[in-house]
């Protein structure tokens, strides 16, 4: 089983606060022979060297733990996926352009092209005439120059919105949460569609990742009223960093030790 914590820490490195209320702050700080080690309120583990931060409990960053670094774990994945699907559509659209401006010069080397390639099609076994590949070649040569600059202006929007997604997504903004609810489900009954016409791995696999997406963020991160809505929502984030604090706090090791590879930290080098 992946444990979340331990790798985002790897990334990251640790998460140590002072705080400056005593108790906490004799909870989360030990001395060893090579120094003073605070607890991380990530991972938990007992690092040696200075805090990255102090300050009142109630200040201290908020770190994701359990649920919630999982959570944001997902929606990295995620927004990665959208923003490769964005560089997706700028190619597309680059290559809509590149079209336009070359259209009459491509439609006649696919006009002459076709003829030589009825050999080898008749050898595997491909009609070329019933091909909707080559039909629709076909068809978009036929298209006007300013149908051809508005397909490509369309192309590129998407490509847009998917970056937006993908920003806000992967930094766990509250409006990219509910614009990647908006943006996403405007597009199923299209991809729903597209199955109807004919089912393929690749728009089943879309639509699949698609619906699971919008379902998960709408109950997971509670948009829309669902699961709680806002109050629930910000009241299990506005109480993360103190209960950060106080979680970590409340389990004190019977030997507390500092990790092995943080030992070189001991002459009050940060943690990183």
């Amino acid at each position: 089983m992946v444990d979340f914590a331990l790798r985002s820490c790897g990334l990251r490195g640790h998460a140590t606060f002072a705080p400056d209320e005593p108790e906490l702050r004799a909870r989360l700080r030990v001395d060893t022979p090579v120094g003073e080690a605070w607890r991380c309120l990530r991972c938990e583990t007992f690092v040696v060297g200075a805090p990255r931060g102090h300050g009142p409990a109630d200040t201290a960053p908020e770190i994701p733990r359990g649920r919630l670094l999982r959570d944001r774990t997902l929606m990295r994945l995620l927004a990665t996926e959208r923003a490769i699907r964005g560089v997706v559509f700028v190619l597309l659209a680059a290559g809509i352009l590149k079209v336009r401006a070359s259209q009459s010069e491509l439609k006649d080397a696919f006009e002459k092209d076709i003829p030589l390639m009825r050999p080898l099609a008749d050898q595997i076994g491909w009609n070329i005439d019933d091909s909707k590949i080559v039909r629709h070649i076909g068809e978009a040569f036929t298209l006007s120059s300013t149908t051809l600059l508005w397909i490509a202006v369309g192309v590129a929007a998407y490509a847009l919105i998917e970056f937006v997604e993908a920003a806000g997504l992967w930094l766990m903004k509250r409006w990219g949460e509910y614009f990647a609810v908006i943006a996403t489900g405007v597009f199923l009954p299209l991809e729903i569609y597209e199955l109807t016409e004919k089912v393929t791995v690749l728009r089943l696999g879309a639509l699949t990742v698609n619906l699971a997406a919008v379902v998960w963020l709408l109950w997971s991160k509670r948009l829309f009223g669902l699961n709680g809505g806002g109050a629930a929502y910000r009241a299990e984030h506005h109480t993360e960093s103190l209960l950060s604090v106080e979680r970590a706090g409340l389990v004190t090791p019977d030997a507390p030790h500092a990790r092995d590879s943080d030992t070189p930290r001991a002459s009050g080098h940060k943690t990183g």
